[in-house]
Formats: C-alpha cells, structure tokens, sequence
C-alpha cells in the first residue's frame, strides 16, 4: 500500500511540473529554445507546437510526427507574417523570428523526410497533396481497403475520380457521408461536392436538396437560403416538397445514420 501511494504521489509530482508551459520549457530547452520565445507574436501556435513535441518526444510514432509537422506549418504561416512586422522596441525581436522561422523550416524538411515511409493513410494524402507523385499511386492502390474506410480518405478519393468518373465520384461521397458517427462535424465539401455534380448532371433536384444541406450546415444561413432558391428550376411547391427530403437526410447525418439516398423528381 506504502509502495502505491509513493508511485501516485511521484506521478502526480511529475503531471505538476508540466501544468504550464514555462516548466516544460525549463526541463526540455530543446523544445522551446528555438523559438521566439516572450514574444507576444504566434504565442498560441508557439504553444501548441511546443506541447505537440513533448508529445512527440514522449511517443514518437508516425501520427505524433504529423502532428507535430502540422503544427509546424501553421506556426511557420505565423511567423512569415509576424516576421515583416518591425517592433517598436526591442529590434532583435525581429531577429529573433526570423530564426524561429528558419528553425521551422528545417523541422518541416526533417519531419517530411521521416514521415516519407509511413504506412497512415492520411500521412500518404498529406505528401500527395503536396505534389509527391509516390504518394499519389500509393493512395490509390488502397481503393478498396479498410485503411480509407474515413470520410476525409474518401473525399480526397473522389477527389481523384471528379475529372474520370462522375457517377463513381457520387457514389464515393455519398459513401464517405455514410462513415460519419453521431453528432460528428461533416466536412461541407463533401455536401457542395454533391450539389455541384448534380448540377453539372441537370438533376436539379439532387442539386438543390444537397445545396440546402450544405446551407444548413453553416451558420447564418438565413440569407444564404434565399440565395439558393433563385439558383434551380424550381417551382415554390417543388422546393417545398424537397426540403422536407433536405431535413430527412440532414437528421439522418446528424445521427450518424446516413446511407445512399436518391432523391426523386418532385415534377414527376
């Protein structure tokens, strides 16, 4: 028991000193001193990067490494801003922002470097998406497999088939609206993807109905409504009869119950 209560005390301890960032930097330099530390410039990304690696140091796995990579990019989007402001005061500030900003370009190339072999799906669309044309042909020689069984892995599959196949693009997205779970975030590309297929199809129906979704997935979308009743062939009576069809599918999203719905004529 003695032997218990010393373990949880000594963890408890170790969980104290980390509970702000100034002490994790004090017991790892390595993190924080390259960057521009006391600066009111990115400190929210600055954070975020500097627990993302600890996080990475602790378990250097493939996903922490994406992890940290992205936090990277988005304090290095920060900084190349924050870097063309001249202080006021304190002119090595500028400098020292400038170092930070090299420092994560060199962290980019590093971690870019080692993610290069990774098996995560969503690490080969990420080095696809940046023009690394491997990646591409190993993304989509996983069509089929339970690896690209997400939303996301799916959209960036239609993605690939959009200028090749419409019909299998559509049922690709309508597939990845099917993987959400309840009270998930729906990405909206999917939903404007949807619309705009069925548009270029002239099914104006299937247009308007995945425009409505789309439109009450967005907040303010009250005049965004109005917008989108003067975009489709549709008689008031017709609109009327498809947005019921819009909040029958729009409850089964939220569910987490969508499956593949074709959406019917109301002219017929």
């Amino acid at each position: 028991m003695k032997a218990i209560i010393l373990l949880t005390l000594l963890l408890s301890g170790c969980l104290d000193d980390y509970r702000t960032t100034d002490s994790l930097c004090n017991d790892n330099p390595n993190l924080c001193q390259p960057l521009n530390l006391n600066d009111g410039q990115c400190r929210i990304q600055r954070t975020n990067l500097i627990w993302q690696r600890y996080d990475t140091l602790q378990t250097p796995t493939d996903e922490h490494k994406f992890k940290e990579l992205k936090a990277t990019k988005e304090y290095q989007f920060c900084l190349e801003y924050a870097a063309r402001i001249e202080p006021i005061e304190l002119k090595q500030r500028k400098t020292k922002r400038i170092q930070a900003l090299y420092h994560s370009y060199d962290n980019i190339k590093r971690l870019t470097q080692e993610l290069e072999s990774s098996k995560n799906p969503h690490i080969i669309y990420y080095r696809w998406s940046q023009g690394d044309k491997i990646a591409k042909q190993q993304f989509i020689a996983l069509e089929g497999d339970k690896k690209l069984e997400h939303p996301e892995l799916q959209l960036a599959l239609a993605g690939y088939y959009v200028n090749k196949n419409k019909n299998k693009t559509l049922k690709i997205l309508h597939h990845s609206l099917s993987l959400y779970q309840e009270k998930d975030y729906i990405n909206i590309n999917i939903l404007h993807s949807l619309s705009t297929l069925y548009y270029q199809q002239h099914n104006m129906a299937a247009a308007y109905v995945w425009a409505a979704i789309a439109t009450e997935q967005q907040p303010n979308n009250t005049v965004k409504k109005i917008t989108i009743n003067n975009q489709f062939n549709l008689t008031h009576n017709e609109r009327q009869q498809l947005d019921i069809t819009a909040m029958k599918i729009s409850a089964a999203l939220k569910s987490g119950q969508y499956s593949h719905t074709e959406i019917s004529d109301p002219s017929q």
